[in-house]
């Protein structure tokens, strides 16, 4: 009795265990030189870190003990050549170990490898993975301007925000104006991002969510 006692006491945890990990997919991206070079591009199950998480489906190595990526299928970080691996969760750069990160379901991970400088080492957000940062990267209130409220609708539809608000919200987009027509720049901006979006890039968004994907977001 006392055997089958412990016989289910194990089952028990080991699907507790296994629930842990989570259900459902997450999104995978691997590139280099800021997104211009696609590695890889997939669906990707959630509920891992974010180091395992690319060891599913690349050969990779690690160091410091496994908390920090150090090649990706032979594409390897040097601080001479002041070249690395860095990473973003829905549009935002990781600030801790990709370790002591895990991925739930819904979310993008993306890995890019490219050179830095002390002045360009840490990105806070991009672009790329729109109409993220806006869902899940930095959830809260957007509002978006712009003298198009047409074009300015349909924006806020792909970013859950509202046209001219009243309200004080964490995320700006901001259309049109003086800015030249194609500009699609992001940057953190108090608590949240702003985006400025030109006209013809807001178009562009606004008729294809994924027109600027894998652009980290300084397009002018």
């Amino acid at each position: 009795m006392r055997r089958l006692v412990l016989l289910l006491l194990a089952l028990v945890l080991a699907g507790c265990g296994a629930g842990a990990r989570g259900h459902g997919t997450a999104t995978l991206w691997v590139t280099r030189d800021r997104g211009a070079q696609v590695l890889f591009a997939g669906t990707v199950p959630s509920g891992d870190n974010g180091i395992r998480t690319v060891e599913r489906e690349l050969k990779i190595t690690t160091r410091y003990g496994g908390r920090y990526l150090q090649s990706v299928d032979g594409i390897a970080g040097s601080l001479t050549a002041q070249r690395d691996w860095f990473y973003f969760v829905n549009g935002v750069e990781g600030e801790v170990s990709a370790a002591d990160v895990r991925l739930r379901p819904g979310d993008i991970l993306w890995w890019d490898f490219r050179h830095w400088t002390p002045l360009t080492m840490h990105i806070a957000v991009v672009l790329g993975a729109y109409p993220e940062p806006f869902l899940r990267g930095l959830p809260g209130k957007t509002n978006v301007l712009g003298a198009d409220r047409r074009l300015a609708a349909r924006i806020a539809a792909e970013v859950h925000g509202v046209v001219n608000g009243k309200a004080p919200p964490r995320n700006f987009v901001v259309i049109g104006g003086r800015l030249p027509a194609d500009t699609a720049r992001i940057r953190r901006f108090r608590r949240g991002a702003l985006l400025e979006l030109g006209a013809r890039a807001a178009r562009r968004l606004a008729a294809d969510p994924a027109a600027l994907r894998y652009r980290f977001g300084n397009v002018q």
